[in-house]
C-alpha cells in the first residue's frame, strides 16, 4: 500500500470515529468555519491545480494535513510517522503533476535524513524542470538551512546557469561554497554571477573578504 494510500486510510478511519460520537460538535464546527473546513481544502486544492508550485497554498493546505494526521492517531508514538506520511503523500501527489517543481522540493527536504540519494535526485529533477533558476535557488536555500552547504554546493554546479538564471540561485550558490569552507571557488561563482545584469553583488563580495580575513587558511 503506498503512501497516498495510507493517508486515505487513517482520514477514512477518523471519519468513523468521528462518526461514532467523538466530540462532533468541536469537529463539525472546525470543518465548517475554520482554517481545515472543507471549502477551505477545496480552495486550496483548486489554487494548487492551477499552480502547483504555489508555496503558500502548498504550506496551508500541508498544515491541515498534518493535523487531521495528528488527530486520526492516538499513539502518541506513531503520530510523528503519521504526520510525515500525511505531508509526504500530498508533495508526492502533486509531484505527479509535469509542471510541478515545488513538491519536489518538499519530498527532497522530508528524504533528505532518511534516503540523501534520492533526495539528490528530486531536487535534480525539480530544477530541470523549471527554466528560469527559481527552483535551483528553493533548492540550495532549503539545503543551507538544512545545515547541508556541501550538498548545496554539489547540486548548484551541476545545474546553475548564470546567464540564464535568476540572481538569487547565484547568490545561493556562492553562500553554500562559502558555508562549505571554500572560499576560493566561492569567489569563482561570485565573479561569474557579477556578469549578470541584474546581479548585485557587492554585500556578498563584502563577506567574502570578511570570511576569507578570519579564516586565511581557507580555500
Amino acid at each position: 500500500m503506498g503512501l497516498l494510500d495510507r493517508l486515505r486510510e487513517r482520514m477514512r478511519g477518523a471519519a468513523e470515529v468521528t462518526a461514532g460520537g467523538v466530540a462532533p460538535t468541536r469537529l463539525k464546527r472546525r470543518r465548517l468555519d475554520g482554517p481545515d473546513s472543507d471549502d477551505n481544502q477545496v480552495a486550496l486544492r483548486a489554487r494548487l491545480h492551477d499552480d502547483p508550485n504555489d508555496s503558500v497554498a502548498f504550506a496551508q493546505l500541508a498544515e491541515v494535513v498534518r493535523r487531521e494526521a495528528a488527530e486520526g492517531h492516538e499513539d502518541e508514538e506513531r503520530r510523528p510517522r503519521a504526520v510525515a506520511d500525511a505531508e509526504w503523500a500530498l508533495a508526492e501527489e502533486l509531484a505527479h503533476n509535469s509542471r510541478a517543481w515545488y513538491p519536489l522540493i518538499e519530498l527532497g527536504r522530508l528524504s533528505l535524513r532518511e534516503d540523501l540519494e534520492g533526495a539528490q535526485r528530486r531536487l535534480g529533477i525539480a530544477v530541470e524542470r523549471e527554466t528560469t533558476g527559481r527552483a535551483l535557488e528553493e533548492s540550495l536555500s532549503m539545503l543551507r538551512r538544512e545545515g547541508m552547504p556541501e550538498v548545496a554546493l554539489a547540486l548548484g554546479v551541476g545545474h546553475w546557469r548564470p546567464r540564464e538564471h535568476v540572481p538569487g540561485a547565484g547568490r545561493e550558490l556562492v553562500q553554500a561554497a562559502a558555508e562549505a569552507g571554500r572560499i576560493s571557488e566561492a569567489r569563482r561563482h561570485l565573479d561569474a554571477l557579477a556578469e549578470h545584469p541584474d546581479a548585485d553583488v557587492v554585500d556578498l563580495r563584502d563577506q567574502l573578504d570578511q570570511l576569507a580575513a578570519r579564516r586565511p587558511a581557507a580555500r
